[in-house]
């Protein structure tokens, strides 16, 4: 397995033989034991055709600076599988958090968002399956912390989320504002009581798996 826009290996399986990765503060960052770093873009990785059983990028297709060519690089250093996880963006503006709160930062996302019909079409086809979101997620991202409203009013948690720290804090202060005197009045609560008794949550998560 190639994990291709690797970052810190946060995502990344214990059979990771090779993590791809241009930002050498990302790399820095990997934690001991992780599989060897690769200083590189995913436009242009500089592997052999077919050097591992599958590749995959998470959460990272949205970064690259020209699509067609990083996803043609999957295909091309992948022998038998190439998996994406990405957004659906239509699905994810129904996530309170951009819906009620924050639609600025849903905005931001409109320009950089992939449509999932173009990510399978460019795959030469995928299964497309639902990742379902778990109330007490480990990770960071997005939505992870939907059944958990105060923890988007961390700004270390805000850090850690591209949409929201690259959306700015001024532009998300009178959202956040709303959220905070949301919860402090039990509304928020009351608004969403039906996702309190969830264990999970589909946020518009959604992984693709092209067999080649």
């Amino acid at each position: 397995m190639i994990n291709v826009g690797a970052g810190a290996g946060s995502y990344e399986p214990p059979q990771t033989v090779l993590a791809v990765e241009p930002s050498s503060v990302m790399i820095a960052q990997r934690p001991a034991g992780s599989a060897r770093a690769m200083q590189a873009s995913a436009e242009s990785i500089p592997l052999a055709d077919d050097s591992a059983d599958a590749a995959m990028a998470l959460l990272t297709v949205h970064h690259w600076t020209d699509l067609e060519a990083g996803i043609g690089e999957l295909l091309r250093i992948a022998r038998r599988r190439v998996v994406i996880l990405t957004w659906d963006q239509v699905a994810f503006r129904r996530f309170w958090l951009v819906h009620d709160y924050l639609p600025e930062a849903a905005t931001f996302d409109d320009t950089r968002a992939i449509a999932i019909d173009r990510l399978a079409a460019l795959l030469g086809g995928a299964r497309i399956e639902t990742v379902p979101i778990p109330h007490d997620c480990t990770d960071g991202f997005g939505a992870a912390f939907w059944r958990r409203p105060d923890a988007y009013l961390d700004p270390q948690v805000r850090a850690g989320i591209s949409m929201l720290a690259q959306t700015g804090e001024e532009v998300l202060r009178p959202g956040l504002a709303r959220l905070s005197d949301d919860l402090s009045s039990g509304l928020w609560y009351e608004r969403h009581a039906d996702l309190l008794a969830r264990g999970t949550l589909d946020a518009g998560y959604r992984l693709l798996v092209a067999d080649l």
